[in-house]
């Protein structure tokens, strides 16, 4: 499939599979370093990612985008059941910064909508359906056409980073709970904690054996990392932290992530976050590093910005989620 866009030809084709994955890696850090998105992925991180799932088939549900023989952007699509009641179909795309403003991106977003019209024809759900997507505050481009496509910002999210250099806090954890040392035996618990605490969250949980087998087979899996609080054998609450080495490379920093924070809701409310995550940048400092970075909801009705900012977070990227709802695409 070829479509004539402004001055040039873009050619689409499927997703040739792992000989694909080192220029689609290189592509999205390209774009991440132009939208100036603190994040870099490698080649181990991009396969798993496209590892299928019955929620997207890269096969099928990825296209890449050609100009004479070029490989310029791809767009892949995936569905999710949402906690707010919907079935939500997102696509997610990058268009090389060098090939921007050229009608890449318009070709391969008509694309992704024709494929999720396809998959959502084949699906009998008993959910409101709506189409998603997702840009950072700086990627122009991107929100321009969302919005020509009917799109409407949905939620937004921030990137907050915190300089380990100044003081960290030493905050009590409430009576009864106490942190103890995990191990991969205990990954798949701690995993299905995570998803539980998130069921009451905007936006969707994906709670899958892929998806646990993503987390944990990747290089990066470091349970040492991950601070966890227990009541008896209960977990109560987690940070799920992780260094990325390679990433911190091609940056020049020094930073741990603070991939996921959660407290079960049985011990919300006693200040259990606010002690992780104080834990946690301290045990990241002592790993060396010199900066933590987490992202967050903006509107979280669990208080998380509360908890970051009551720990010295700021915010240093902004995010939003679009919406439409489906049926005006059929």
């Amino acid at each position: 499939m070829s479509s004539k866009v402004t001055d040039v030809q873009v050619r689409l084709r499927p997703y040739a599979g792992e000989s694909d994955i080192p220029v689609l890696t290189r592509i999205t850090n390209d774009a991440e370093a132009a939208d100036q998105i603190s994040d870099r992925l490698t080649v181990e991180q991009m396969t798993l990612e496209l590892r299928p799932d019955e929620k997207c088939d890269p096969a099928h549900d990825l296209v890449v985008a050609e100009v004479d023989g070029t490989t310029v952007g791809f767009a892949k699509v995936a569905w999710i059941d949402t906690n707010d009641g919907l079935r939500e179909y997102r696509s997610w795309g990058e268009v090389d910064p060098v090939w921007r403003r050229r009608g890449v991106g318009s070709v391969l977003f008509a694309r992704a909508r024709e494929r999720i019209a396809e998959v959502a024809a084949g699906h009998d759900v008993n959910r409101p359906r709506v189409t998603g997507c997702w840009a950072a505050e700086t990627d122009k481009g991107a929100h321009a056409l969302y919005v020509q496509n009917g799109y409407q910002p949905a939620r937004w999210f921030f990137h907050m980073t915190r300089n380990l250099v100044d003081p960290i806090a030493d905050l009590p954890l409430p009576e009864g709970l106490e942190v103890r040392p995990v191990s991969r035996e205990d990954a798949h618990r701690l995993f299905l904690a995570d998803s539980e605490a998130f069921l009451d969250h905007w936006g969707g949980v994906d709670a899958s054996d892929t998806a646990f087998a993503r987390w944990t087979e990747e290089s990066s899996f470091d349970p040492s990392l991950h601070v966890v609080a227990f009541h008896g054998d209960e977990i109560a609450g987690a940070v799920i932290n992780a260094i990325y080495a390679d990433a911190n490379r091609q940056l020049g920093v020094e930073r741990g992530w603070l991939d996921s924070v959660f407290t079960r809701r049985p011990w919300r409310g006693q200040g259990l976050a606010h002690a992780l995550v104080a834990r946690s940048l301290a045990l990241l400092r002592e790993r060396g590093m010199a900066e933590g970075i987490l992202g967050v909801d903006a509107n979280n009705e669990t208080g998380a910005m509360g908890v970051y900012t009551d720990n010295g977070f700021v915010v240093s990227e902004k995010f939003t989620a679009y919406r439409r709802p489906l049926e005006v695409d059929r």
